[in-house]
């Protein structure tokens, strides 16, 4: 399966110690499968660092590899309360550690006001029910893909 990764600068290896934490689903290299949201990262990106193009790195993954090795795979196939919960621990800065152990997550993106919206949540302002429906993002379901450990990176392949 062909993804992408898009940002400021070109990616050959990816490098987990440059990951950011306290992302949807940790720290991690981060892919689509859509070329469009993956240039639009790269664009955001761009803005917000000031430097560099919007470059888009792709990757092929092999996920027979990822079965192979007994890659532990966590898939959220639409929003959800659990999704929602998921995303909801990762991004708690109060937790120190990565609060699961799967090396692969694939599941949609969250709208770009998570922070604000789970902050809502967590002081009692909205329900889980409008959680999730704030966290839609507005452009429709986008689905992304989570690399978080060394063995996982090993079944994606830059082309």
């Amino acid at each position: 399966m062909r993804l992408y990764h898009g940002s400021n600068v070109e990616i050959t290896v990816p490098d987990l110690s440059r990951s950011k934490p306290f992302k949807d689903f940790g720290r991690g290299f981060y892919l689509s499968p859509d070329f469009e949201q993956a240039i639009s990262r790269a664009r955001q990106m761009v803005s917000m660092h000031k430097q560099g193009l919007p470059i888009v790195s792709t990757f092929e993954w092999d996920s027979g590899r990822a079965d192979e090795i007994g890659l532990s795979i966590k898939i959220f196939d639409d929003y959800s309360e659990e999704w929602a919960q998921f995303v909801l621990s990762n991004r708690d800065k109060d937790r120190p550690q990565l609060p699961h152990t799967f090396d692969i997550v694939i599941g949609p993106v969250a709208d770009d006001s998570v922070t604000y919206q789970l902050r809502r949540y967590v002081r009692g302002y909205i329900g889980i029910k409008e959680l999730i429906e704030e966290l839609k993002y507005n452009k429709g379901i986008t689905m992304q893909y989570f690399f978080g450990t060394g063995k996982a990176l090993s079944t994606l392949k830059r082309i």
